[in-house]
């Protein structure tokens, strides 16, 4: 997939994502999938609630993962 697409849940990275960490993933993947990296205007609509779904999907995922043993890496 996208190389540049970071990894966005602890204890990869030690803090939580921010929302535009989350925006730059979407953002990133949506581009690969369409093939564009930036739309044409007629596409630039679908596009962007594209990116929006995705940055959303992504918020919930990284809002319910339970990734055991971070805590104590975290502290440790």
């Amino acid at each position: 997939m996208c190389r540049s697409i970071k990894t966005l849940r602890p204890p990869v990275i030690p803090e939580e994502a921010t929302e535009e960490e989350i925006h730059a993933a979407a953002l990133q993947y949506v581009r690969k999938v369409s093939g564009f990296r930036a739309p044409a205007a007629h596409n630039r609509e679908v596009f962007d609630r594209a990116v929006e779904a995705v940055a959303a999907a992504t918020a919930e995922l990284l809002d319910h993962l339970e990734v055991r043993g971070a805590a104590a890496q975290r502290t440790g």
